[in-house]
């Protein structure tokens, strides 16, 4: 069984429910998942514009994934985030804390800014990294 330590020298990244590092020892298995966004079960986007509603649709596809590999979010160590619209996902923000919080993971990460996902409309994608 493997345990997991969040590493947090300061208190200001408690209000984004993310951690500075997290420590894995013992770990028997890591899951390293693809960028997950807001599309259905044939690949249709989800929710055009809107990135709270984008980013529930991209953590319910990470937990579907996660699932078949036998992890749930609780067992996510690393989650990234490529957005195209930073502020829209800073007001979106409790969207993420709360999808966090009801499992009690406090991930490390990265939040990016960039230019365009593979959708003109797709505003998120978020990649994870998971360990049992």
């Amino acid at each position: 069984m493997s345990s997991t330590n969040a590493v947090n020298p300061w208190r200001w990244q408690d209000q984004f429910n993310f951690s500075q590092a997290v420590t894995v020892e013992g770990a028997r298995r890591v899951v390293f998942c693809a960028g997950q966004t807001s599309v259905d079960a044939s690949g249709n986007l989800l929710h055009p514009g809107d990135m709270g509603a984008q980013l529930h649709s991209a953590f319910d596809n990470l937990e579907t994934v996660l699932a078949a590999s036998g992890c749930t979010l609780a067992n996510v160590v690393r989650l990234n985030y490529y957005v195209t619209d930073v502020d829209a996902f800073a007001a979106a923000g409790p969207v993420v804390a709360q999808r966090l919080a009801a499992c009690a993971v406090k991930p490390c990460g990265t939040l990016l800014g960039v230019g365009r996902l593979f959708h003109p409309d797709l505003l998120v994608e978020m990649e994870a990294t998971a360990v049992l």
